[in-house]
């Protein structure tokens, strides 16, 4: 009877682990100062009246139940879930329909390539650019509208189409990166899932709903929790474009937040409500993870 024994393993020298350390030390610094440190301050900050004129003041809970009596903060959470809503529905679907078009059609490098051009392009430079051609007087989009015998829209300046319309240019900038990762999710299917399918005389359709969607749960899930993050940051576009307004109708949470803290110097208010941002965001998270089953497939 011949015993194999498993070769001894290699003790690690103290040299390896020395320069490990030195590789992780400024990533790690980076993470503590600014991601770890502000967070800590950040939600100490919460329970003071703080402004850059005065020390910080505590004042227990009075800024939460500030923000519970403060029409502004649920007006800018209201906002903030339609843009949610408009951008995560549209990019989803529009995602998931380029991304079935690259795989039935081309797989080419070049066609991922043009994809993902609009999102290589800066956040403030496409605001910029979409809000001259949108806008009312001299926006190409407008004049063309004219060509054809409808009026001109007030695309920023009206409550109605103002936050549709920021989702719209957002949707436009982040659809091929999405695409691309829904892209990357059909490159693992199996193919003999689909030929499984085409024997049993599936139709493209019911091969759609009943195989691919439910093999991309993984990567859709991971889509939209990622999205629904982004989407509850956003910032940059309503900056450039409408500056919350008209009428508070683009003011969302992070454009409330920033406001508080910026111009009216209200750090402790604004820390308390990016507080409870943090924790929207991680609870919506969780159950998405969750009711969506992320760590399991239908692979079988």
């Amino acid at each position: 009877m011949t015993v194999t024994t498993s070769p001894p393993r290699k003790r690690r020298s103290p040299g390896d682990l020395k320069v490990a350390m030195i590789f992780l030390a400024p990533a790690t610094l980076g993470f503590v100062v600014f991601y770890i440190w502000p967070t800590l301050r950040g939600a100490y900050l919460s329970f003071t009246e703080y402004s850059l004129l005065s020390a910080p003041k505590f004042n227990g809970l009075d800024n939460y139940e500030r923000m519970v009596h403060d029409s502004f903060f649920w007006n800018a959470l209201g906002v903030t879930v339609e843009y949610v809503v408009i951008n995560i529905g549209l990019q989803t679907v529009l995602a998931v329909g380029i991304a079935m078009l690259m795989y039935r059609l081309t797989k080419s490098i070049t066609v991922r390539a043009v994809v993902l051009l609009p999102y290589l392009v800066a956040n403030v430079v496409v605001a910029l650019v979409w809000y001259w051609m949108l806008d009312y007087q001299v926006g190409i989009v407008n004049q063309a509208l004219s060509w054809i015998g409808i009026d001109p829209v007030a695309f920023f300046g009206d409550s109605h189409w103002a936050i549709p319309t920021v989702a719209l240019i957002n949707v436009w900038r982040h659809m091929g990166y999405t695409a691309l990762l829904v892209f990357a999710g059909l490159q693992m299917i199996p193919t003999y899932v689909y030929e499984a399918a085409e024997v049993d005389g599936s139709t493209e359709m019911k091969t759609f709903w009943r195989i691919t969607l439910p093999l991309l749960r993984p990567v859709l899930v991971m889509v939209l929790v990622v999205t629904m993050i982004g989407s509850f940051q956003l910032f940059d576009t309503v900056a450039v474009t409408t500056q919350g307004g008209p009428i508070n109708a683009t003011r969302v949470i992070y454009y409330y937040i920033y406001e508080r803290a910026f111009t009216r110097f209200d750090f402790g208010y604004a820390s308390a409500m990016a507080l409870v941002l943090f924790a929207i965001l991680a609870l919506v998270s969780l159950l998405q993870l969750r009711l969506l089953r992320a760590k399991e497939s239908d692979l079988a």
